[in-house]
């Protein structure tokens, strides 16, 4: 049997603290009544917060996930005040911290300074002669490349580092450069323009038939670069070389000079990602003219440090990225932009004070013991489980016991005493943080890799699987109402955060994720036979969502958001199984509010997702963002659970009805 604390889901009504949303857990003032559960899921349990909310002129979207990550930003402005006014008082990180965000802040500095901090970078542009002072530049730290070099574990031994190459970013979305349609010819005419405006505040001559060259070329390239969906493929990722080998089929590249740049010409292999896109670029890289690779090379550093220069760049860029393409009316408020950006450079020191101030330890607990409820109800779904043989059960099983929970934030934080900030020194700094990250990765690089290493800040608002450690990760700053509220009913809890943990655990089983052993390896545990029910099942669930549109002419992609999706499913079933086991331990869950405990779980699941976006921020999300929109993050995945049915008495007929046959169980 599963049990849970008896402090933090078993108190009685006189001892137990209001939860934050609801009488119980939930806000039923959000629902819209009018609309029948079994034909929008999703607008049944929010409908009435859709009518009534706005979203914040500053923001591409509204919902739980943007309120909880406001909350986090204040808490953070408030450690960063202080930091700033006091350095002294948190020591050389709480110094390092308040001098960059002073810094940032420092509005009538940066007006001041105008364009002389880009002097030195432009100018090491400008003094490129030849192909090899070009590629010197596409592997430091700060400039764009076509093709990117990192460090990664190996994925054939995962204790390891390699390195590894791949397709380079590009100033817009891949496909917003390829797609067809009167929209794109405006949003490529804007970007055009965008271009153009950047080198002229920069004092770049010729801006304008520059802006040609440079856009023809970032077509050219995006032509050739894989898709977001197509990027997702973990086995066509998975190409290692020697140099010789990129050397073949990338010859056009200094590939020696290259790894030797960016510190890691000892790796023995590089894993080329994205191959044809690479091999490709090196042809686009002896066919463009010397001088369009430097002006492409100025552009995009101006561009892509916009923020930290006078309030013209940084307007510019606004109108463009955030307006343009995502929506947004109004630039957020520069403190909070500050917050985002020490995050970003040094988030660990934040982290640390973040964590002593806002993080209960009792919380910890709590997540712990509804992780271990999950697990054991994910393992009684694959021992159960119809379509997987005892010898994929057997592995599987071994996976999901080999999975290694972190809660809340890391066990040791980052020294950032090595990292040089000067306050006044704005893009100084900012590059110096590029650099310093750089650094550390080369100092762990020839280590064996690090497993206690967080890839997110305590105070982020997400949460996330990484495959190649097996591990699943809850910052702090997620495990807050409505996710997680120890005030709540424990049928909220388990709809909410419940699933959450569900789906990080489900993406070590979905189709990419799938790929991997239990100590992170890339390899096959599959037999054939349960490798082919499974794709059969996923390549169902993504003909499902290939049919939502949230935007009429733009449909989501079921191969793109496939992982995501089957997280999401995963997530449920088995979070749904493990409060049907807590039921078991403690009793049936008592009507509350006229509401079952199952119809309770399934609504905290979808107020969980209570989200509304902008068009033009869901129209980028759509062509880049692996997980569907909010909307069909719920009624996608009800509509496939039997037990959804059950609690809302859903019948043939309803919009979201599945025939019993056609719904998809996956774990």
């Amino acid at each position: 049997m599963l049990t849970l604390s008896a402090p933090a889901f078993a108190q009685t009504a006189s001892a137990q603290k209001a939860p934050r949303y609801g009488s119980f857990g939930v806000d039923l003032s959000a629902q819209k009544a009018s609309v029948k559960p079994g034909d929008d899921f999703w607008t049944f349990a929010n409908g009435g917060w859709a009518d009534r909310v706005q979203i914040a002129p500053d923001r591409g979207s509204a919902g739980f996930g943007t309120e909880l990550s406001i909350e986090a930003e204040a808490n953070v402005r408030a450690i960063l005040d202080d930091m700033a006014k006091n350095p002294a008082t948190y020591g050389a990180s709480g110094r390092q911290v308040g001098d960059y965000y002073a810094s940032w802040m420092d509005e009538a500095g940066i007006e001041a300074r105008g364009t002389a901090p880009l002097k030195p970078y432009l100018g090491r542009i400008a003094g490129v002669k030849n192909l090899q002072d070009l590629q010197v530049l596409f592997a430091t730290v700060g400039y764009a490349s076509p093709v990117e070099l990192g460090i990664l574990p190996d994925l054939a031994d995962p204790t390891r580092y390699t390195a590894m190459t791949g397709q380079g970013s590009l100033g817009m979305p891949r496909d917003y450069y390829l797609l067809e349609g009167a929209k794109y010819d405006a949003f490529r005419t804007a970007y055009r323009a965008y271009v153009q405006r950047v080198q002229e505040l920069a004092g770049i001559p010729n801006a304008s038939a520059k802006a040609d060259a440079i856009v023809a070329l970032e077509t050219t390239l995006a032509k050739s670069q894989w898709s977001p969906a197509e990027s997702r493929d973990i086995a066509k990722l998975n190409d290692p070389q020697s140099i010789a080998g990129l050397e073949k089929k990338a010859p056009e590249f200094d590939w020696a000079l290259m790894l030797k740049t960016a510190g890691i010409e000892t790796a023995p292999t590089i894993i080329m990602g994205q191959n044809t896109a690479v091999t490709a670029a090196g042809k686009i890289l002896v066919a463009t003219p010397l001088a369009t690779w430097k002006d492409y090379l100025a552009y995009r550093f101006v561009s892509d440090h916009a923020q930290f220069l006078p309030k013209a760049f940084d307007d510019t860029r606004f109108d463009f990225y955030s307006k343009t393409l995502g929506g947004v009316q109004v630039k957020r408020d520069r403190w909070k932009r500050g917050v985002q950006l020490v995050n970003g450079s040094l988030g660990e020191a934040v982290g640390a004070i973040y964590v002593a101030k806002y993080f209960p330890p009792a919380s910890e607990k709590q997540m712990g013991e509804l992780i271990e409820n999950l697990r054991a109800a994910y393992q009684e779904r694959i021992q159960g489980s119809s379509w997987m043989d005892p010898a994929t059960k057997t592995a599987a099983l071994a996976k999901l016991a080999a999975f290694e929970p972190r809660i809340g934030h890391p066990a040791s934080y980052i020294d950032y005493s090595s990292m040089q900030v000067v306050r006044g020194d704005l893009l100084g700094n900012a590059m110096r943080a590029s650099e310093f990250e750089h650094q550390l990765q080369l100092q762990r690089f020839p280590k064996p890799v690090d497993r206690s290493l967080w890839d997110m800040t305590p105070q982020t608002v997400n949460a996330y699987y990484n495959p190649l450690s097996n591990q699943i990760t809850f910052p702090a700053a997620i495990l807050q109402a409505p996710f997680f509220d120890p005030n709540a009913d424990p049928a909220v809890n388990y709809g909410a955060i419940g699933a959450v943990i569900g789906h990080e655990m489900g993406h070590g089983f979905d189709d990419q994720g799938s790929q991997f052993g239990p100590t992170g390896k890339f390899e096959n545990w599959w037999t054939d036979a349960a490798k082919k029910a499974f794709a059969e099942r996923t390549a169902a669930l993504s003909t499902q969502y290939n049919g939502y549109e949230p935007i009429p002419g733009t449909k989501v992609n079921g191969a793109l958001t496939l992982g995501e999706n089957i997280g999401d499913l995963g997530g449920v079933e088995a979070a749904y199984g493990a409060y049907q086991k807590y039921q078991a331990k403690h009793g049936k869950a008592p009507v509350i509010g006229g509401l079952t405990g199952d119809q309770r779980f399934f609504l905290a699941y979808a107020q969980a997702w209570q989200t509304k976006v902008r068009e033009e921020s869901q129209r980028q999300a759509l062509l880049t963002d692996p997980h569907s929109p909010a909307m069909f993050r719920v009624n996608g995945i009800v509509r496939n659970v039997d037990a959804w049915y059950t609690a809302f008495n859903v019948k043939p007929g309803d919009a979201l009805y599945l025939a019993p046959e056609k719904r998809v169980h996956i774990w």
